[in-house]
């Protein structure tokens, strides 16, 4: 039947009433708001105006707050489709959209000017998604921060001008199709579902789909009037997408009560895709600190669809950070930190590095008080950072040097084979969904769920000894206490301390640092009562008592070394290094050792530097270190670490003193020191010599590792660990051959096989010999650690698939490789970014341990130390009395003498009982000998009480 006018004018008049109604609402609410505000800062309004402003707002502040806080946040989660349920209610808007859109194109074979009769049943089908269209612009108005804007949004104008009508044919019992066409315009979020399903993830696929959605909606709706106007909105967009115009120029609003951190530098796909998924997962599905993208250029199509798929938590600001104007807009000042991210694969790394010491001084100029973490890719370019002035440790102020630590890891994987892998570990995440076969598989994957978390102690842990403690800790809670943070007495600084001896009593509010899954499990060390959970031994039923509160503030404190009194001394026959042949079967345990070196030296023995930290010696001309292939008789080492490094007269130093340092710590004796032998060009050695001269046994062979003689001439067979260290980046076209030189190293070295000699009782610890028949003699690989950029190139050199046959063998940490020892990447330093956003105690311990017990703040004493200047706590710092890690056999060690030791928890509560050495965990065979001819080892961490795994 057809419509009159009147019908028609209700249908129409509803949607216009609606839109300017509530947009002079909306307008009038502003103008009383802003009045009262304006009021508020007058003086002299009168007593009566200033009582009713204060019982006005006063009252409904703090719940106004709570409001926009919680509820608010939730809302926006939702909206941002951050959560499953989110993502599901974002892609049933779209699909009921589209039904919306069938039912006019079924509709639409009648006139124009005709109406429906109520008796159709697509209208009530039409109702209904309607209904769920008006709750969904309700979410959408109370997230919006301006509402007026949320108004005018393409959106919302499209919510208004169809839902309107549908109430009203419910009320005139008639259905016309007026502007319904409208809901055409939801295909223009067609890119973002299809990102949201993971069906387009390329560039150009992205760029298809958007022109693609903006041609259909456009098309749709080109009926009338409306049509026009719609199509003159988008073609600057359109504009846009070929010119890729710039915006994101507008200044981020500061909301009072919500948290928010800066992030510039290195604003790519890559590394805010990397930066996302390591600083949401610490605090999953909360929304309480928004993330700022200070980028220099205007992000592109797959950035700007990922900040779309992050709108909840992120905002993009256009601007550099060298710009106070630009810091001004991104409200620095205001900001919980400033995060600068380097591009650890740039082809001038100096230049990064310089770059982004400039972002830092121009932050610190604009506002002192910003706290700045910044990552630094070559180690001698820090030293700049704590000369700025306003640069302060104890505010959080914090330098990642990716060098430093890349290289450090590779150090202490020489000294402790497999201890890459265990650290590495601590702090990645693993996602895959993955079905092990085998038992040691299954305890792999189950210390991939481990990281090292801190937790204030309770205080009826205060006056015992750390080796009680952490025994206490590990036999009722399941958790394992590795340090504490110590306070001095006598000079008041705290300082991190590794696994203290029984002489350091622990006091109130001490905080533990721990390995373990979550923080739900380290909360009960906290909440330990001796009174009501002294007969407790089941972790999960220690709780929160009612004798008192135990729950302390976390605040944060300097790191500093704190000296440590008399200690236990045991046997040299701790170390691994003398071990007779065929100790490769038995299993060892990775241990901190506490030790203790009472004795004073014999002249011109154990030359230590100023700091008493590392081995030193006077400096020495590179011509005696330089060794020749033929004088190989001449030098016979054994038991000593090759270091195999490429680069030539034009690369960028890597700063080989960063994997010095570590083997020259001072924890261990002269006698223990192992060789060092870098092989390499001398063009380059040369300029790396500068740095490296004051350190004692250091050789050069001039020569590469894709040689099989220069190897020879190392006398590769005896060393006790290769180490291939990838070179320094290079402009190259594809990122898997950054890995070029390292893989072909690894695989030159790894052809390599060396007879093993019968009755060799200082044969290492490494020389696992393996043979496929009986009657032949055996053979054993070079132990060997390769250094990866790229994580992906692993299966370049991954004979294995990895932990289940169905991966294609791209995962690293799933790999054989990894899990055994024998490779690492530094890619997952990108994680220490958040770590030290949230708890910067946690990568204070990691430095320690991997750097051979150096801080930063202790850097920076040495550092002034050198210009004749003094420290409040340089009394304190102790160089040779620290703990350092050993890999120690159960069989042909002193922790032989433990009884018994049929499982882990045994080993671990006797070696701490005993010898005061604390236990992480195994480095076993991988499966049975039959099964494992080649007898690979493999990381097994084992932090809780596991009755069941023999040892």
């Amino acid at each position: 039947m057809a419509c009159s006018i009147e019908i028609q004018a209700a249908f129409i008049l509803s949607s216009f009433v609606t839109f300017f109604v509530g947009l002079l609402i909306l307008f009038i609410f502003r103008l009383i708001w802003r009045t009262i505000k304006k009021w508020q800062n007058i003086k002299g309004t009168g007593i009566i105006l200033e009582l009713l402003l204060r019982k006005s707002t006063g009252n409904k502040h703090l719940k106004s707050l709570h409001f926009h806080g919680v509820f608010r946040n939730r809302i926006e989660m939702l909206l941002s489709a951050q959560t499953f349920v989110g993502q599901v209610l974002m892609i049933l808007v779209f699909v009921l959209s589209i039904g919306s859109l069938i039912i006019y194109f079924i509709n639409s074979s009648d006139p124009v000017g005709s109406c429906s009769s109520y008796q159709d049943k697509t209208i009530p089908i039409d109702l209904t998604f309607n209904v769920f269209f008006s709750f969904y612009f309700g979410l959408r108005f109370v997230a919006a921060d301006d509402k007026i804007k949320f108004w005018l949004e393409m959106n919302s104008i499209v919510d208004i001008f169809t839902i309107p009508p549908t109430f009203i044919s419910y009320y005139l019992k008639s259905n016309w199709l007026g502007l319904r066409f409208l809901r055409a315009l939801r295909l223009l979020e067609l890119p973002q579902i299809l990102q949201i399903l993971q069906a387009i993830r390329t560039s150009s696929s992205v760029k298809f789909s958007k022109l693609l959605s903006i041609v259909l909606s456009t098309w749709f709706t080109a009926a009338g009037f409306i049509h026009l106007i719609l199509f003159a909105n988008y073609v600057p967009e359109m504009v846009e997408i070929f010119a890729n115009k710039r915006k994101y120029t507008s200044p981020y609003e500061v909301v009072k009560g919500k948290k928010f951190i800066v992030v510039c530098g290195n604003i790519t796909v890559d590394s805010v895709t990397a930066f996302l998924r390591n600083f949401l997962r610490h605090k999953s599905g909360q929304i309480n600190i928004e993330i700022v993208f200070l980028g220099e250029v205007p992000p592109s199509l797959e950035l700007e669809t990922l900040f779309k798929c992050y709108m909840a938590y992120t905002t993009f600001v256009s601007g550099s950070a060298l710009k106070w104007e630009d810091l001004r807009r991104v409200a620095v000042e205001s900001a919980e930190a400033c995060l600068i991210i380097a591009n650890p694969l740039c082809s001038d790394s100096h230049a990064e590095d310089t770059s982004n010491i400039m972002r830092v001084l121009s932050i610190k100029n604009y506002n002192p008080n910003t706290r700045v973490i910044i990552q630094i890719l070559q180690s001698h370019n820090k030293v700049f950072l704590p000369k700025i002035p306003s640069w302060n440790w104890t505010t959080g102020d914090n330098i990642i040097c990716f060098a430093e630590l890349k290289l450090g890891f590779m150090a202490q994987g020489c000294l402790v084979p497999g201890l890459c892998t265990f650290l590495t570990t601590l702090f990645i995440e693993q996602n895959k969904k993955v079905f092990p076969k085998q038992p040691w598989q299954k305890h792999f994957l189950n210390g991939l769920k481990n990281k090292i978390l801190t937790q204030r102690l309770s205080d009826d842990f205060a006056g015992m000894s750390f080796p009680e403690v952490s025994r206490l800790c590990f036999v009722k809670m399941g958790l394992m206490l590795i340090a504490i943070e110590h306070k001095s007495l006598f000079h008041g600084c705290c300082g991190l301390m590794l696994n203290p001896p029984a002489e350091v009593k622990l006091r109130k509010n001490t905080l533990g640092f721990f390995i373990a899954e979550s923080s739900k499990e380290v909360i009960r060390a906290a909440f330990y009562c001796a009174k009501c959970h002294g007969d407790v031994f089941i972790p999960e039923l220690i709780g929160k008592c009612n004798c008192k509160t135990k729950i302390q503030r976390h605040f944060p404190g300097t790191t500093l070394l704190v000296k440590r009194g008399s200690m236990r001394e045991f046997s040299d026959s701790t170390q691994s290094d003398d071990l007779p042949f065929g100790q490769a079967r038995l299993m060892s345990n990775v241990s901190f050792a506490t030790r203790a070196f009472l004795y004073e030296p014999e002249p011109g023995c154990d030359q230590l530097d100023d700091s008493g930290m590392f081995h030193w010696c006077r400096a020495i001309a590179l011509d005696r270190v330089i060794l020749k292939r033929m004088d190989k008789s001449k030098h016979e080492f054994r038991n000593h670490v090759v270091a195999c490094v490429f680069g030539d007269a034009h690369s960028t130093l890597m700063g080989l003193r960063n994997f010095v340092i570590p083997l020259r710590a001072s924890s261990y004796t002269r006698q223990e020191l192992k060789d060092i032998v870098f092989i390499g060009s001398l063009d380059y050695l040369k300029r790396e010599w500068v740095f490296l001269r004051n350190f004692p046994q250091i050789y050069i062979l001039p020569g590469s590792a894709l040689f099989p003689e220069d190897l020879r001439a190392a006398n590769i067979e005896e060393c006790s660990m290769c180490a291939v260290l990838s070179s320094s980046s290079k402009a190259l076209s594809s990122p898997a051959l950054v890995d070029t030189e390292t893989i072909m190293a690894t695989l030159n070295i790894g052809s390599l096989r060396v007879i093993c000699a019968p009755h060799m009782p200082e044969e290492p610890w490494t020389s696992e010999c393996f043979t496929g028949f009986p009657e032949k003699p055996k053979f054993r690989r070079i132990p060997i650690l390769t250094e990866l950029k790229n994580p992906s190139n692993i299966h370049y050199i991954e004979q294995l698939s990895g932990l289940d046959e169905s991966f294609s063998g791209t995962n690293l940490h799933l790999s054989t490789s990894f899990s055994t020892g024998t490779v690492f990447s530094g890619s997952f330093l990108d994680s220490l970014l958040a770590t030290a956003f949230y708890n910067y105690h946690v990568l204070e311990l990691l430095q320690m341990l991997v750097t051979g017990g150096i801080s930063s703040q202790l850097e920076h004493f040495l550092d002034k130390s050198f210009c004749g200047l003094t420290h409040s706590c340089t009394s304190v710092v102790s160089g040779r009395a620290r703990c350092k890690l050993g890999l120690l056999s159960l069989n042909q060690t002193i922790l032989s003498d433990i009884e018994p030791r049929k499982t882990f928890g045994q080993v671990f509560c006797g070696s701490l009982d005993n010898f005061g050495i604390l236990c992480l965990g195994l480095y076993r065979m991988i499966d049975e000998e039959e099964n494992n001819p080649e007898e690979k080892r493999g990381v097994c961490y084992l932090g809780k009480w596991y009755p069941s795994i023999q040892a």
